[in-house]
């Protein structure tokens, strides 16, 4: 058998490969603590498994009573016990025969041995041969497990953890298993990074979109519509209208073209495209539109691409022609579990700032280059300043072999150099990463992060062999022989519901003036002040600003507090005084007051910063 070093140095390679190794083994090491404590309060307790997570860690029991916050103090206060007393985490190996006596009267890990001996994993799923099976112990606390651990306790920091909720969890995550209480904690290095931790949390808390959303009245979810469709009410509506010009206007200056083309299409066009044998499980189900069934059967579109090939199609081609710049505002449809959608962020229809670009192989890199100076403009105004980029690749050839991804692995090879190869000329830092392509090409994806420091796909620009030979796509080179096009796939600004949801939490709500949904707010305060208010609304509705007047009968102070708590940017007060020098008394949403301003040196201000979409609300002099 194999020695402890030898054991604890093979528990290594279960370590994700994105998480930090320190951090999983405090977090895989407080599990154990903390089972130690709760099967200490309730003797009943029966572990099952305790795996680290994003943030901390969980341990599932079989457990038949609800711990009180009380329960949870105690099992706290336990654990900072057993870390103190400096208890070394000890590995051994043991038969299959041997864990089984070991844990005799726990039928959960007796499973896990079971699946051990054939091959499978923690979670059932299939892992190769079978197990080296080990146990850890620490103190009086044995428990099955693979590691790995910090060296003793005293690597812990006993202010370092929080023990957050218990919730209801089925065995091994099916719903026919037997429903066990898991424990979830957040656990860091130290007690001052648990604290920054728990800002991180509260301030993500009064950023969270929907929340925003319900408050600014942007948009809600009504259950008449099914999980997965939000309803956009005015003002969010509004910041989609302003997002979609914004977009197209850059593109169609950019030399692109834009089209419409049908949200649904007969199945045939996705199996041509490949995206039902890849795709299926993501797509709604067909509807039978003819007497037999296969008949017709028709498919909301997942994606828009198989479209605009046909608009390519739609006449000949010469190279001259090229590159041809495809765009849409595309409605799609993804086939999303009702437990996974929520918001904004996921959705079942989506509109996606999409367009495909048909080049010849010598203007790749330039159209390429083109799609990043195009979004980086446009990230630009609308305040993204943090990201990365990452060249999203097929399977990772030292894995398991995927069906994942399209079998031409001298396409995959080409596309990837060509991504890598813009990437590099551009001077842009990136990196790579395997398993994240597309299943018909490789990506260059726009990596950005919220408050909690989860990172998400933003925008993407894919290069695509594989389509175009598909469709058969062709283009009349100068020597008059039929040539194939390649494809480029992108998504600017990705879809309106998507961006709409990252914008708002980036924002805290409190958008750039020329996307706000309402840019001023006025408050008279007085009734033989609304007719001067009437007017000036009128004045700044026609010159195309987002007004919205106070004209009821509710205090000053209550107005104004209103307006700043909907994030309106601009708050004029309209009084005696103001009405006499036919000025207005502005004041900004963060409650910084401006004074008194003459009317037309409002609006010039207004007009400067809407026009140049800066994030200031006082334009620099």
């Amino acid at each position: 058998m194999a020695t402890e070093a030898e054991l604890k140095a093979a528990g290594e390679k279960y370590i994700p490969k994105d998480y930090d190794p320190a951090l999983y083994k405090l977090r895989h090491s407080l599990a154990h603590v903390l089972a130690q404590a709760v099967v200490e309060k309730f003797p009943q307790a029966i572990p099952t498994i305790g795996p680290p997570i994003e943030y901390g860690f969980y341990y599932d029991f079989d457990l038949d009573v609800n711990p009180t916050d009380g329960d949870l103090e105690w099992i706290a206060n336990r654990m900072r016990q057993i870390i103190k007393g400096k208890h070394a985490f000890k590995v051994r190996e043991v038969s299959a025969d041997e864990g089984r006596a070991i844990f005799k009267d726990n039928p959960y890990k007796l499973e896990l041995i079971d699946g051990l001996t054939k091959g499978k994993d923690e979670y059932g799923n299939e892992a190769g041969s079978a197990a080296t099976i080990t146990v850890y112990q620490q103190d009086t606390f044995v428990d099955l497990c693979r590691g790995p651990h910090v060296e003793t306790t005293a690597d812990l920091d006993s202010k370092g953890f929080k023990i957050q909720q218990v919730t209801g969890s089925y065995w091994r995550g099916k719903s026919d298993n037997k429903m066990l209480k898991r424990f979830h904690a957040t656990a860091w290095a130290s007690g001052d990074d648990l604290k920054a931790h728990l800002e991180r949390v509260e301030e993500a808390a009064r950023r969270d979109h929907r929340k925003l959303g319900r408050e600014l009245e942007l948009f809600a979810n009504e259950p008449i519509f099914g999980s997965g469709f939000p309803m956009l009410l005015p003002k969010g509506a509004t910041i989609r209208r302003v997002l979609e010009g914004f977009i197209t206007e850059y593109e169609r200056k950019a030399g692109y073209q834009h089209v419409f083309t049908p949200d649904i299409a007969k199945k045939e066009l996705y199996y041509q495209s490949g995206h039902l044998p890849h795709y299926a499980d993501s797509m709604f189900p067909f509807m039978q539109m003819g007497e037999n069934p296969g008949e017709e059967d028709l498919v909301l579109r997942p994606m828009c691409c198989p479209h605009h090939i046909q608009v390519y199609k739609s006449k000949a081609r010469s190279y001259r022609d090229l590159p041809i710049r495809i765009a849409e505002l595309g409605n799609m449809y993804r086939f999303e579990r009702s437990g996974v959608v929520g918001g904004l962020s996921r959705v079942r229809c989506m509109t996606l700032n999409d367009a495909h670009l048909f080049v010849r192989p010598d203007q790749v890199k330039g159209e390429i280059a083109g799609v990043l100076a195009l979004m980086k403009k446009a990230y630009a105004d609308l305040g993204i300043t943090e990201y990365r980029f990452r060249l999203s690749k097929n399977a990772d050839p030292s894995g398991p072999p995927s069906t994942k991804y399209v079998d031409n692995p001298a396409m995959w090879e080409s596309s990837t150099k060509m991504l890598r190869e813009v990437l590099q000329e551009s001077g842009l830092p990136f990196f790579e990463a395997w398993n994240e392509a597309a299943f018909y090409g490789p990506k260059i994806d726009v990596q950005v992060k919220d408050v909690m420091g989860r990172e998400e796909t933003l925008s993407t620009i894919q290069a695509d062999q594989h389509l175009p030979n598909q469709f058969q796509l062709e283009f009349k080179d100068s020597d008059d022989t039929p040539k194939r096009p390649v494809m480029i796939h992108r998504g600017v600004i990705s879809t309106m519901e998507r961006m709409t949801s990252y914008l708002i939490e980036l924002h805290a709500g409190a958008f750039p003036v020329w996307l706000a949904p309402v840019q001023v707010a006025l408050v008279p305060i007085g009734d033989r002040h609304f007719d001067f208010a009437r007017a000036l609304t009128e004045r700044l509705v026609n010159a195309d600003f987002r007004v919205e007047a106070d004209l009821s009968h509710g205090r000053m102070q209550a107005k104004i507090r209103d307006a700043a708590k909907m994030k309106v940017p601009y708050i004029l007060v309209i009084g005696d005084k103001e009405m006499e020098a036919n000025a207005v008394a502005v004041r900004l949403r963060d409650g910084t007051d401006l004074g008194q301003k003459p009317v037309h040196e409002f609006v010039a201000m207004l007009d400067k910063v809407n026009a140049s979409r800066t994030l200031k609300l006082v334009p620099d002099a």
